[in-house]
Formats: structure tokens, sequence, C-alpha cells
């Protein structure tokens, strides 16, 4: 391996977005960027807790649209048009078409949003729960941007939004197939 991890770059208490501009680290958009990298963590807990191979495949597609989603959140606003202009994957209206679907399928089946769950019925409903309620930090962590000037494309919001209610319904499927 070339390179260490260590750059010590970040010692004086901050860190760099996507260009290269450096912000403190607890700057929003680096809290909304973590919370974010948290979601993907969580949602891998997700695929190992769960036995079904379309919630582990749907799971894996979503990680990776996210880290595409954390690249976007990742750029200064100054450099947001620089950021659209690239080859960087991006989350698309394709993407909440998809978690939309996903959503339906599972109220096809009778799961349906009735009020508050009391998680832990089994590994993989607590796993999902515990990314749900992830994604709904992330989701007003980046409500918060554009009061710091960071302005982000409506699909984003949206996206972690609907992964928010998906992770709910997968919870309680979990539960069901307990």
């Amino acid at each position: 391996m070339s390179g260490s991890i260590v750059t010590r770059r970040g010692d004086d208490g901050s860190t760099a977005l996507l260009y290269g501009q450096r912000v403190p680290k607890d700057h929003p958009q680096i809290e909304a960027v973590g919370t974010l990298d948290e979601l993907n963590v969580a949602l891998g807990a997700c695929k190992v807790a769960t036995s079904d191979d379309t919630t582990r495949r749907a799971l894996e597609a979503i990680q990776i649209w996210l880290v595409a989603l954390m690249g976007e959140v990742a750029c200064a606003e100054t450099d947001a048009q620089r950021y659209a202009e690239s080859t960087f994957a991006k989350v698309t209206p394709e993407h909440l078409a998809d978690l939309d679907a996903q959503i339906a399928a599972l109220e096809a089946r009778g799961l349906k949003f009735d009020g508050w769950a009391t998680p832990g019925m089994n590994a993989a409903a607590v796993a999902c729960d515990t990314a749900r309620v992830i994604a709904r930090r992330a989701e007003r962590r980046l409500v918060t941007l554009a009061a710091h000037g960071r302005n982000l494309r409506p699909v984003v919001g949206a996206c972690v939004n609907r992964l928010a209610d998906l992770l709910w319904l997968l919870a309680r499927a979990a539960e069901t197939r307990a």
C-alpha cells in the first residue's frame, strides 16, 4: 500500500469537503455526511441481519447510490456546478422511483404505517429500525444545509425521506417473518 490513512491534516479540527475546501469538523455539511455514513453502516447491519435475498440486494443497491449522495452533500455550494458537470455518480429520480416501488410492494403485502412501532422483535427488525432512525436524523441534517448556504437538489432529501419510510416497512416485514 502506497500511503497511510493518517494525514494529520485534521489534527487542527478541520477537514476537507469534496474539492478540498477546509471546514471545521462540526460544519453542517460534515455533520450531514457523517450521519449519512452512519446510515450506510446501519444498512450494512440490515443486510447481515436479513435472511431475505431480495431485501439484501435492494439494500446493497441503496448503499451504492447513498455513497453518491454523500459526495454531493460533501461538495461546497461554490463547487456545485463543477460537481453537477462531473462524472461522479449522482442520485437520480429513478432511485426515488425505485424506493417508491419497493414501498408499494411492501404495502401491497399488507404492511402499512399505522402508528408507533416497538422495536426489538428480532435482529433484522431492530437493524432496520436503527437504520430508519439514522435516516431520519440524516434527513434533519440535510434540511439544515440551506440555512448554511448549501442548496441541494430536491431529489437528495426526497431519497433519504423515502429510504426512512422503506426501512420502517422492512422492519415490520422482518417482524412478520419472525
